[in-house]
């Protein structure tokens, strides 16, 4: 696990945008896992800036959301279908088919949960797969004791991940209860991870994610078994780390990012 930090929100954006576009230049045709929520918008404006620019090709991308709400159907304005075709499809130059989200609108969830566990194997499996951290330390809707082996499947969400998603609904009553998620063992199988924080209330989160045992009761720990995982950190969301050297912040080169962009966690 390689912890990268940085002072600000937007150097996370830059940075973790680095490491989307080296993994691109590798492969053009990657298969790039999706996270949703507030915390990856930040690359993907970027990545959207550097394909305006001309200086990157998202045209061959595949990519695979992490989840989608049970109960909102994918036009629902919060549906994670929306927020991809707002925040990825278009701004990526994408069409519609290159970017597939959990069906949890079919009656068979179970079905649906099976079926894309099967289409993620057809594509090849995920290259890189996006993730932010809850402040329960969920990734996805793997919420707190979650099988660290589970796989896509139906889930219900906690009362803190309800509440910390209220801000994007009119009312907290209107957050949905279930979704459609990946699961953990279907997030390791990932060939490489790179998780995003921004701010101090995701301190403890990445501290026990990072620091802490694997349990269940932080399910981001599990990345801890992962080979090839980088996590890029604000100095608000780094600051419950207490390792020391190993966690110190990358030294600002005029555009928020370090000379080698790494500092070995583990």
């Amino acid at each position: 696990m390689d912890i990268v930090i940085v002072p600000t929100a937007a150097d996370v954006a830059t940075h973790a945008a680095d490491v989307v576009a080296d993994r691109i230049a590798e492969k053009p045709g990657t298969v790039l896992g999706v996270a949703t929520g507030s915390s990856p918008v930040g690359i993907y404006r970027e990545l959207a800036l550097r394909r305006a620019e001309g200086s990157l090709d998202l045209a061959h991308l595949t990519c695979f959301a992490l989840d989608e709400y049970v109960g909102l159907p994918p036009q629902h304005p919060r549906s994670y279908a929306a927020y991809l075709g707002r925040e990825v499809v278009r701004p990526f130059g994408l069409a519609p088919e290159q970017v597939r989200v959990p069906d949890a609108s079919r009656a068979d969830l179970g079905g649906a949960a099976e079926e894309y566990e099967r289409a993620i194997a057809a594509a090849g499996g995920i290259d890189l797969q996006i993730l932010g951290i809850g402040t329960n330390g969920h990734i996805g809707f793997n919420e707190p004791i979650s099988s660290l082996s589970s796989r896509t499947r139906v889930a219900a969400l906690s009362a803190q991940t309800r509440a910390d998603n209220a801000r994007f609904f009119d009312r907290p009553d209107d957050v949905p209860t279930h979704c459609l998620t990946q699961g953990l063992g279907t997030i390791l199988e990932a060939r490489q991870v790179l998780l995003v924080a921004q701010g101090e209330r995701k301190a403890a989160a990445v501290a026990a994610a990072v620091e802490g045992p694997v349990a269940a009761r932080c399910p981001a720990s599990v990345l801890q078994f992962h080979p090839r995982t980088t996590l890029v950190l604000d100095e608000a969301a780094a600051s419950g780390l207490t390792i020391g050297d190993g966690h110190s912040p990358v030294p600002d080169q005029g555009d928020g990012r370090g000379p080698d962009g790494s500092a070995p966690a583990s």
